[in-house]
């Protein structure tokens, strides 16, 4: 009997554990994410749809500001999970590798901006705990990873998006 309500309880504890991850949810992420879309559709509202487009579209014209520009200012910016809606900007076609690039820059961006990615900062913390262990300065390792994420993020972008025009080539061939 002990075993049965133990389990029971065990059970139970999983579902409590699922509630406590949604109510924080509910009480942190949502809201935050809620209040800095209207803050960010605001803006634009004030500056113009029609210039925003403008710049973004000049930004995403070329494939080397397509794949740093954009998606480092949409991680300083509006930080993750909102750096996403600046694929909005971009081209049906290069959407896949504007992704790949944006997300692929929320780590590298926590040591010099830790605002835009919190989920990510323990890893970066944890990092920077050896480092100091070490006695290394954390500047120059925060500098590092900023500038090797975007040199990633500029050459995840470019394959992204050849491999994504291969396949869409390759898909049209066959229809």
């Amino acid at each position: 009997m002990e075993l049965i309500a133990t389990a029971a309880n065990g059970f139970m504890d999983l579902f409590r554990a699922g509630a406590a991850t949604f109510t924080s949810w509910v009480t942190g992420i949502i809201p935050l994410l809620v209040i800095m879309m209207t803050a960010v559709n605001s803006l634009i509202k004030l500056i113009g749809e029609e210039r925003v487009n403008g710049v973004a579209q000049r930004a995403t014209q070329n494939i080397i500001t397509r794949y740093t520009v954009l998606p480092v200012l949409a991680v300083l910016f509006l930080g993750n999970p909102m750096c996403y809606t600046f694929g909005n900007f971009v081209e049906q076609k290069y959407k896949p590798a504007y992704y790949d690039a944006a997300v692929s820059f929320v780590h590298p961006v926590t040591g010099l901006f830790p605002h835009a990615n919190g989920g990510e900062l323990f890893v970066y913390m944890g990092i920077a705990a050896g480092i100091t262990t070490l006695g290394l300065p954390l500047g120059d390792l925060a500098v590092r990873y900023f500038i090797v994420g975007v040199v990633v993020i500029l050459l995840r972008g470019i394959v992204t998006e050849k491999i994504y025009l291969y396949m869409k080539r390759r898909e049209e061939k066959r229809t």
